[in-house]
């Protein structure tokens, strides 16, 4: 019996990639297509805040083109919006417009910061800048009283819940969480650790929830900790030991690490985080990476936008077979898919699988 799409996925995060039939094409990232939102009727900022849309979405992308999993939440604001932020929906927006959901007041907001009356505009630059660090400096996150019931979190649930039910058996569920990396690394290390320390803490209590609700996977998003922002020996000192110490708690199901950008100088480090997967950018150089951790398991890494969304399918086709060529173990986007991709480059990447992903 050829396997499930699930069951490859499963092996492919376990590593036992060898063991699987194909080569599968998956996401732990946002995969949903404008394609299948408007064959439910649906407008964009809906799917954000009803669970059923939510999971009607998400599992618009198998079932119209098989793609080998199904991921929520789409955006990342769930989190941020638990602890405090506040979160636009753009409830107006066009039918066909994609307008992603926006924090629109941070947890520590500097555009909410008034400098006193009667300082020079420079003077209140500097004002405003210091008050900031003050504030981020001082400020004591609360992890709330019962989180299942905060924010869009039971939205996520219920959409985990029920593709858990209409499609558990099928193909792997997935959900994604961000950690989040403060600016001023550099400056007050140990405030920004404590931060970071805080967020492993609540991040592993949202995780278990999702867990339970039936994700299969999930992925963390480093969304701070690329090589073009963070030194090597930054990351190495600061971000490393809160990932190891987040995914040391998460047993029961696989996990992937993504972090955006040019990854090769720390890929290295990102093997040590003890994630099941490495999810790599499209500016990672895969075959570099392949070379210096040839047991990981690499995910990766066609361009999710550019060609995918713009080219035509042969340019597609080109796309994933050189994924393939470079050694990834999943066939993966190098960020979210965006959602305007036209049907027949979808398409176009699920016959590129059925040519170069099949093993003999």
């Amino acid at each position: 019996m050829p396997d499930t799409p699930k069951e490859t996925v499963l092996k492919v995060l376990r590593g036992h990639a060898k063991r699987a039939d194909h080569i599968p094409n998956f996401s732990g990232m946002g995969s949903i297509t404008l394609q299948g939102i408007q064959s439910l009727g649906y407008r964009f900022n809906e799917i954000h805040v009803d669970g059923q849309k939510m999971a009607a979405a998400a599992a618009s992308t198998y079932r119209l083109y098989g793609v080998e999993s199904a991921v929520v939440p789409f955006d990342m604001g769930v989190v941020a919006e638990s602890l405090g932020a506040t979160v636009k929906y753009y409830d107006k927006a066009d039918l066909g417009q994609i307008i992603y959901p926006t924090m629109t007041r941070k947890i520590i907001d500097r555009a909410a910061i008034r400098a006193p009356e009667g300082m020079s505009e420079s003077d209140a630059k500097t004002f405003i800048m210091k008050e900031t660090e003050r504030q981020i400096t001082e400020y004591q996150f609360q992890k709330p009283a019962d989180i299942a019931k905060t924010g869009r979190i039971p939205i996520v649930l219920e959409a985990l819940r029920i593709l858990r039910r209409e499609l558990g058996n099928e193909v792997a569920i997935g959900s994604m969480d961000l950690e989040v990396l403060l600016k001023l690394a550099a400056k007050k290390p140990d405030m920004v650790n404590r931060h970071l320390q805080f967020m492993v803490d609540y991040l592993d209590d949202v995780i278990n929830l999702y867990v339970e609700a039936g994700a299969d996977f999930i992925t963390v998003r480093e969304m701070g900790a690329t090589s073009s922002i963070l030194s090597p020996r930054m990351f190495k000192s600061l971000v490393l030991p809160n990932l190891q110490t987040l995914f040391g708690r998460i047993k029961s199901v696989p996990t992937v690490l993504h972090i955006c950008g040019d990854t090769n100088p720390i890929i290295e480090l990102m093997a040590q985080s003890g994630a099941s997967a490495l999810s790599i950018d499209q500016m990672n150089r895969l075959p570099e990476s392949r070379a210096k951790v040839p047991n990981a398991v690499l995910l990766g890494n066609y361009k999710a936008f550019g060609d995918f969304c713009e080219g035509t399918p042969e340019q597609v086709d080109a796309l994933i077979k050189q994924s393939i060529d470079e050694g990834a173990d999943g066939v993966w986007p190098g960020c979210d898919i965006w959602p305007v991709v036209p049907d027949e480059n979808m398409k176009a990447m699920m016959a590129a699988m059925k040519k170069y992903g099949v093993k003999a």
